[in-house]
């Protein structure tokens, strides 16, 4: 059961939709091979991989107006972002032999159609790094890995303020270029994505139909959007909101969260001296991970740091192509912290009177194998050896797990289950203030953090968030139940039974649960987060049970609906063999449950997974 078409927005009709439709294991296949049929299809996709086409259009303007014949561009909302990504061009080429000239331009788009020199309160900057064309894959490599590019929301307020001649026709296909394999560890090239011969296409067609008047219509009912004027408030009460200051953050509550009025008391997240001062927010989640690591470098002497567990592909990106590398510790299992004790302990006795290390980075739990790290045993090593804990909390949210007082830097993607409705991103990163590196931090982000989240993008993230809590305590028992059911059913709880065809059910309840339970907030309701991934028995089986689950299928997870995808695919296509020797199966099928009835969600279960037994049945 298809409930989006191939490449349509996922939610469907929603013009900043984070999310598109590949609703088939064939289609993701295709995606990954840069398929025509597929790449044309698309509407929109997931933001730090596929270039909105409201940017698409941005850019072309920008190049008509700046750049010389055969240049392509990218587009900043800081001046500092730009030539943090030049800087990256230029570092990454000329490690590879051929050094890429790129240059910045700024551009200040005013509501009277005039450029003017300097920026008055209701104008816009842009800052635009030109390259050559055939560098557009590096300069991509700087939008995905640092989340640091303007919004889709923000090229639609620069579109709006220019004259009409100005503004090109819609792009003709989507701007994928050819995904960069993994230069450290993989040994498939990448394929490049085919160019459309069409002058249109199925999702030319599609955005066509949502014009401008309709879009904002859609918005303003499922973005629940306030006025613009109330950003700088919706900042606040987000900053609030995740310091967990807010004594009263009910209905009758919301619309003062932001406010002086509102009541403040001791945080919730474990660290009471916590304040909304400590909390920073980000375009993307990947831009809170990207600046934690900006910080650390910038805070402390510069050293490799840790990626310990699997975490999300870009977390170890990042680490790997900024600084001087990082220790790579896959598994994330308690056997390998001792290892990274004997890995500290060496070298501080090759360099005695330095930290061994800068910063370990981890998830809790990881994505996709839902493993927690044993935080309380890191917590010791980094206090012995004096470096930087940041945890990613997303999977498990700060409703379920209170990871702070064993981090210095808690970062977070708000585009997950803190927004839930998919329309919009974000990050935030909580410093933590009784951390021993605290004072150095605050002072980092006093003298260099920029706010570059957008106002609007702010507006509906403040609105979506407004009952998180709610939201995912319906989503935290849907999980449950969904996972119980499918691990009864599963090798797992029956060794023997040959007619099962899920091996392993990954889910916190079962995974790591001791080093789980080391953060579980002491809430008789607190649950393990609705995220989970299976492995199948049978590739033939892992495809059935994907293709015929009904529910959205697609990129990114924490959504108010239940949305799956082939995991390992998406994430490491490029790299499954080395991905396959830290447990991530490639036929791995990743499922973040939404607020569906538990009883309609189990019967679209079982119906499911009897289609994938049936492949055993019928071999």
């Amino acid at each position: 059961m298809t409930l989006a078409p191939l490449g349509a927005a996922v939610p469907p009709m929603t013009a900043h939709a984070i999310s598109v439709s590949l609703p088939t294991w064939e289609d993701n296949i295709a995606y990954e091979e840069g398929d025509k049929r597929v790449i044309d299809a698309m509407v929109t996709g997931y933001p730090r991989f596929f270039i909105h086409r409201s940017i698409q259009k941005l850019a072309k303007v920008c190049e008509q107006k700046f750049g010389a014949t055969g240049e392509r561009s990218m587009l900043f909302p800081t001046r500092k972002i730009a030539e943090g990504c030049r800087e990256f061009m230029v570092r990454r080429s000329s490690a590879e032999g051929s050094p890429v000239s790129a240059r910045i331009v700024e551009f200040v788009i005013c509501p009277d159609n005039t450029m003017t020199n300097g920026a008055g309160p209701s104008c816009v900057e842009l800052h635009i790094v030109l390259f050559p064309a055939d560098s557009f894959p590096l300069a991509k490599q700087f939008w995905q890995h640092s989340g640091l590019g303007i919004s889709s929301r923000l090229a639609e307020r620069c579109l709006s303020m220019l004259p009409d001649e100005a503004r090109p026709a819609t792009p003709t296909s989507p701007s994928i270029p050819s995904k960069p394999s993994n230069r450290h560890y993989s040994a498939k090239p990448a394929r490049p994505l085919p160019t459309p011969k069409s002058d249109t296409s199925p999702a030319d067609a599609e955005e066509e139909n949502l014009d401008r008047d309709h879009a904002n219509y859609l918005e303003e009912r499922y973005g629940r959007n306030l006025p613009a004027g109330a950003a700088e408030a919706a900042k606040r009460a987000m900053r609030r909101r995740i310091a967990g200051v807010l004594v009263h953050d009910s209905p009758s509550d919301w619309a003062a969260a932001g406010q002086k009025e509102a009541e403040l008391g001791p945080s919730t997240r474990g660290v009471k001296e916590l304040s909304e001062d400590d909390v920073f927010l980000f375009p993307t989640g990947m831009a809170a991970i990207w600046n934690a690591h900006q910080a650390a470098l910038g805070s402390l002497p510069v050293n490799k740091s840790v990626c310990f567990g699997f975490t999300y592909t870009d977390t170890l990106k990042i680490l790997q192509k900024w600084g001087p590398g990082c220790h790579f510790f896959g598994y994330g299992l308690d056997s390998d912290i001792e290892e990274l004790d004997r890995l500290l302990a060496k070298e501080v006795a090759e360099n005695p009177g330095r930290p061994p290390v800068l910063a370990l980075f981890t998830e809790f739990p990881s994505n996709p194998l839902l493993r927690s790290p044993d935080l309380p045993r890191l917590r010791q090593l980094a206090d012995k050896y004096d470096f930087l804990i940041v945890v990613d909390d997303t999977i498990g949210n700060y409703v379920n797990v209170a990871v702070l007082p064993y981090a210095d830097i808690v970062v977070s993607s708000l585009s997950k289950i803190f927004s839930g409705d998919a329309n919009v991103a974000g990050g935030s990163l909580v410093l933590n203030p009784k951390g021993r590196h605290y004072s150095e931090l605050k002072t980092y982000f006093g003298k260099n953090f920029e706010d570059t989240f957008f106002d609007e993008d702010a507006l509906y993230m403040e609105r979506n968030s407004r009952d998180f809590k709610r939201r995912i305590r319906i989503i935290d028992q849907n999980a449950e139940a969904v996972c119980d059911f499918l691990r009864s059913r599963s090798l797992a709880s029956s060794p023997n039974n040959k007619s099962l065809v899920i091996k392993e059910v990954y889910y916190p309840k079962y995974t790591t649960l001791e080093n789980y339970k080391r953060c579980h907030v002491p809430e008789p309701d607190a649950g393990f987060g609705g995220l989970f991934s299976l492995t199948f028995t049978t590739s033939k089986a892992a495809r059935v049970f994907f293709d015929t689950l009904p529910c959205y299928k697609g990129p990114s997870l924490g959504t108010n609906f239940t949305l799956a995808c082939p995991y390992t695919l998406l994430g490491h296509y490029t790299e499954l063999d080395w991905a396959a020797r830290y447990g991530v199966e490639a036929d791995l099928v990743r499922v973040s449950i939404g607020m569906e009835d538990r009883a309609k969600l189990l019967a679209d279960f079982e119906q499911t997974l009897q289609a994938a037994e049936a492949t055993i049945v019928n071999a």
